[in-house]
């Protein structure tokens, strides 16, 4: 039994709950409902009879607050909580930090890494060259660290791409999506690559405003992509893929697959002592979300992308 702890919580994001209730097969719906999260338990109500993951268990819980961390153990049933974060190396056999301020990423993961403890880091890994610096070197000597955006896993997009075939030559992608650009980008940017089989990007430029996301880049072979994000809209995230012969569009909602399918993935993962996800593919990814805010920061110059 593979022994999981989870590191949480960074407002707005109910990781933690979803996360351990699709590992752990448990979850107290009324209780996620109270702390504001009642979406999350209407879709793991929904999915009950698929919770669970073979092989694996939270079983350790930290976060900032032990009121928090609590609720999160009383949800999905996870026997032991952590004083400090660190009180978990050499009790748990990997973790998930369930946090997406990017900003802490660093320091949270350093423990385990340095511990040789697997690592999965929820989107976004790092929102800055030196912190995405530190974890390719990290990977670089050896360390077991996986992290993506769940929408990688989404099926709507996994449709369209067993489909793409049929629209002859990709020349155009535009991604829309709800919220802000240093914590939802990435979902839009992972999504984008991840159904076009992780090509290359060369550039990326933003041509938008802070909550008002648009930002522009081209990948090798000549396909360009946009990507709209603003705060104001209605909730969606959809991606419409125009080929030569046709187009499709992906329209994801459901949270719930994604979700679980990430976690299996981590899971396996650690089961074959290492990323299934190849570090690259993660590494261009957030490169180009940190390039696009390099870009709005610098007046929309255009960002060249390191291969």
């Amino acid at each position: 039994m593979i022994r999981i702890g989870i590191l949480g919580m960074s407002p707005g994001n109910a990781h933690p709950y979803s996360w351990s209730a699709i590992i752990n097969g448990s979850f107290d719906g009324p209780e996620i409902a109270r702390i504001g999260y009642p979406a999350v338990a209407a879709y793991l109500q929904a999915n009950r009879d698929t919770l669970g993951i073979s092989g694996a268990r939270v079983t350790h819980v930290w976060t900032q607050d032990l009121e928090i961390s609590e609720s999160i153990a009383k949800s999905s049933k996870i026997p032991y909580l952590a004083e400090e974060l660190e009180d978990m190396v050499g009790e748990v056999d990997a973790v998930i930090l369930a946090r997406d301020d990017p900003e802490n990423h660093v320091d949270m993961a350093r423990p385990f890494l340095d511990a040789g403890i697997p690592v999965f880091v929820d989107k976004p890994l790092a929102f800055s060259q030196e912190d995405l610096d530190y974890f390719s070197g990290q990977v670089a000597v050896g360390k077991f660290l996986m992290s993506c955006s769940s929408m990688r896993y989404a099926q709507e997009c996994r449709t369209v791409k067993a489909e793409l075939g049929t629209l002859g030559t990709i020349h155009l992608v535009t991604a829309v999506g709800k919220k802000d650009w240093k914590k939802y980008g990435v979902h839009l940017v992972e999504a984008l690559f991840s159904t076009l089989d992780d090509p290359i990007p060369l550039w990326v430029r933003h041509v938008g405003e802070t909550d008002k996301d648009t930002v522009v880049m081209e990948f090798e072979g000549g396909i360009k992509a946009s990507i709209h994000l603003f705060s104001d809209i209605c909730g969606t995230f959809q991606l419409s893929f125009f080929g030569s012969d046709g187009w499709r569009m992906a329209d994801i909602r459901n949270s719930y697959s994604m979700f679980r399918d990430n976690m299996l993935e981590f899971v396996r993962s650690v089961e074959e002592g290492a990323s299934r996800l190849d570090f690259g593919k993660t590494y261009r990814i957030i490169q180009t979300v940190i390039g696009a805010q390099t870009s709005l920061e610098n007046g929309g110059i255009v960002v060249p992308l390191k291969k």
